[in-house]
């Protein structure tokens, strides 16, 4: 970790993320090793904030049991909703809720119900998906990559577009 740290030419890491599972995704695992040497890593002033990915809820559990979380970062968007529950359950203990694949990843979002919304609000898909998002719990936080300027723009029109009731309830059905 120094080496790294030493590279980075930081002190100090902000926020390290414990990455569970596998490319299938979380895998019914502990974790109390692996997080419990973060946590030394932390308590020798290397990294200030501790997060989970690709983690199921009982991980986050076991984890929040041995020490304090900022952040969890698992797969979900409009058509993949199975951390439901955990985002709102994060959100009331003020959690942070990193989406990884917020865009369906190498399997780009495609629905009717997408289309039609971002149609009716003169808009593209990916913005609409974004504006999900970001209007779902507010304790989401999105990193969403790009390669181009056009992507860009995309993403940032999905972070000003205020969706309604209606677009809301016609888009949670695409996860329902």
């Amino acid at each position: 970790m120094e080496e790294n740290l030493e590279t980075l030419g930081l002190p100090v890491l902000d926020a390290v993320n414990l990455r569970m599972g596998d490319s299938s995704g979380p895998v019914a695992e502990s974790l109390a090793e692996a997080f419990e040497t973060l946590v030394e890593l932390q308590e020798q002033g290397m990294i200030r904030h501790l997060g989970l990915s690709n983690v199921l809820p009982e991980q986050v559990a076991e984890a929040r049991a041995i020490a304090p979380i900022v952040a969890v970062q698992n797969m979900y968007n409009l058509a993949f909703r199975s951390d439901d529950a955990l985002i709102d359950a994060l959100a009331r203990d003020g959690i942070a809720y990193v989406p990884f694949f917020p865009l369906g990843g190498f399997t780009p979002l495609q629905s009717e119900a997408l289309l039609a919304v971002a149609t009716r609000r003169d808009s593209t898909p990916t913005a609409v998906a974004l504006a999900w998002l970001l209007q779902r719990s507010p304790n989401i936080l999105l990193i969403s990559g790009t390669s181009s300027a056009e992507h860009l723009r995309e993403n940032v029109a999905g972070a000003a577009l205020v969706l309604s009731a209606e677009d809301l309830a016609e888009l949670d059905q695409i996860g329902g």
